[in-house]
């Protein structure tokens, strides 16, 4: 079998312009960025929005394992299977992040013959877009510590600046940094740190703004520190939000690409879901509702990180909820969550399978409670055997949750067509009631409390002295009635990554709380999660190389 590059170089693509014409978008819509990537332009978005959003199809998974699900490339395949069975479809997709590209995760373009192409370019630089988050936010770090260099008019407290600086590479040592060290001329020395450029609060707003306007207003709220007397600092104290904008004016415009079927795709923005909302841009998803009958989009990790987040949080911001959600699995990551070790997953083992199914199971409930249907989605393996699939097909029936096999991996939209078949079934007789799991007026105590409880099963919330501190200051803020953004281990429903399948009897606790008001949303740290990754002892960047008329060679 030829690898995603060996597939996605071997596919002869067509200009844009020619993709785009599907969904109604013209040469004079787009703004191009060489042959076969694109932006959409505003006068586009704004001219479409008065047509009535189509279905939205939203693309989740169990809890993800070494094994691996292919979360992307389902959704990829399933937006070309839908396409050839007939409903006009488009694909509204997470930017890759540098960080885990050269890192262990992969990219973001999909896999096998359902792929986003150009691959190359999307998980590299692509339009730009990291790179304007990157220097925006890091061009607000260079204005805060100007404004103490200069004087402090504001009254900062330089132990309390809570704005760091970004890169999107997995760069461990900058996790913690001494700066303005050397001399008087060098700056006022403090403490700070770099997080990887997706855990940045803008790339958090730049996905869920509405327009230029939205973008601006968000920017200024932006929370960088707080004075002496503990009174926040917002971005636009500094009076720096018309400058961030400008930095950012093109970065807000949808990435129009194709799939190797020919699908229309969004690829914009990329915030973690583990430690951000894990969606694409509420742009992209927005206009793709307006222009297709059908709208395939994926939230990250596991249903309790991704999908939480994106109908808790996202959903609110766009124009229609989802029709339907689509579990992904496979029968390897099954195994793992009952107990199997990676090494042993070529070898049947039903009652692994079974054991497994409780993680599935849970997700499959959780997305019930917010009154969507679901559909299992299990991506084939060759090693997956007769019984084993027997079993998973049983297991699912008994909870009436449909269920079918795709092979997008191998086949393509051949491959899925079973699959959008049981998807556009769900969408046309789920009878979708969405809910969130909780409201604004909910205290950030209940929000969590309510996310730990009713998605990961949890015992309790236990909160530490400083979260404590943080609930009452926020509530004097206002900030109380913001929705709350997890931050926790994707691998596991708990805040223990090594807890698989679905644990019970245990408690999560909260070690402090970070005001992302730009966004509109409160993060809840938990565990040990990183908001700057590490490279792995052997990256995937040693097997990463380009030939001598440009050609990429190792990207997966």
């Amino acid at each position: 079998m030829k690898s995603d590059i060996e597939i996605a170089q071997s596919v002869e693509l067509k200009p844009i312009t020619e993709i785009v014409e599907k969904v109604g978008v013209t040469f004079d819509d787009i703004e191009l960025y060489g042959k076969y990537k694109a932006k959409l332009s505003f006068d586009k978005i704004k001219s479409v929005q008065e047509n009535k959003p189509g279905k939205l199809v939203l693309v989740t998974a169990i809890n993800p394992t070494p094994a691996g699900e292919g979360k992307s490339t389902m959704s990829i395949g399933l937006a070309d299977a839908l396409n050839k069975i007939g409903k006009k479809t488009m694909l509204a997709l997470r930017e890759p992040s540098l960080g885990p590209v050269m890192g262990i995760k992969g990219g973001a373009a999909g896999g096998g013959y359902a792929q986003v192409l150009p691959m190359e370019d999307i998980n590299l630089h692509f339009t730009g877009d990291m790179h304007a988050i990157t220097t925006a936010n890091n061009a607000l770090s260079a204005i805060i510590d100007n404004h103490m260099h200069q004087g402090n008019e504001l009254g900062i407290d330089q132990r309390r600046i809570i704005w760091k600086r970004v890169v999107d590479l997995n760069d461990r040592a900058l996790r913690h940094v001494t700066i303005g060290l050397g001399s008087p001329v060098n700056g006022i020395p403090r403490e700070d740190g770099f997080d990887i450029t997706v855990a940045s609060e803008i790339m958090a707003i730049l996905c869920l703004a509405t327009d230029i306007k939205d973008l601006k207003e968000r920017l200024a709220n932006i929370v960088v520190a707080y004075r002496y007397d503990r009174t926040p600092v917002y971005v636009r104290d500094l009076k720096v939000e018309g400058a961030l904008t400008l930095i950012l004016k093109d970065a807000i415009k949808p990435n129009l690409v194709q799939t190797i079927y020919g699908t229309p795709a969004f690829v914009h923005g990329g915030p973690f879901a583990n430690i951000a909302h894990g969606c694409n841009s509420v742009l992209a998803t927005t206009t793709a509702l307006h222009l297709a009958d059908y709208t395939i989009t994926e939230a990250g990790f596991g249903a309790d990180l991704g999908a939480e987040k994106f109908l808790d949080i996202k959903t609110p911001n766009l124009p229609t909820t989802p029709d339907a959600v689509v579990i992904v699995a496979t029968i390897r990551a099954l195994k793992m969550h009952g107990g199997v070790a990676k090494t042993d997953l070529g070898e049947e083992n039903v009652e692994a399978v079974r054991a497994g199914f409780a993680n599935l199971k849970r997700h499959v409930e959780n997305i019930r409670k917010f009154g969507i249907p679901a559909v299992v989605a299990i991506n084939e393996f060759v090693a997956d055997t007769e019984a084993e699939i027997a079993a998973l097909k049983e297991l699912c029936a008994e909870i009436n949750v449909p269920v079918e096999l795709a092979s997008v991996w191998a086949n393509g939209a051949d491959g899925g067509v079973d699959l959008a078949k049981a998807v556009v079934n769900a969408v046309e007789n789920g009878n979708a009631n969405y809910k969130r799991l909780y409201s604004d007026d909910d205290s950030l105590e209940e929000k969590v409390t309510k996310i730990v409880t009713e998605i990961y099963g949890g015992n309790k919330v236990i909160f530490g002295k400083k979260a404590k501190n943080q609930l009452k200051q926020f509530t004097q803020f206002g900030w109380d009635k913001l929705p709350v953004c997890m931050a926790k281990t994707q691998y596991s429903f708990s805040d223990n990554p090594s807890l698989l399948g679905a644990p019970k009897d245990f408690d999560i606790t909260i070690r402090e709380f970070v005001p992302k008001t730009g966004a509109g949303f409160i993060v809840a740290l938990t565990g040990d999660v990183m908001t700057m990754p590490g490279l792995p002892k052997k990256p995937a960047a040693l097997n990463m190389d380009v030939s001598e008329d440009g050609t990429a060679i190792g990207l997966f």
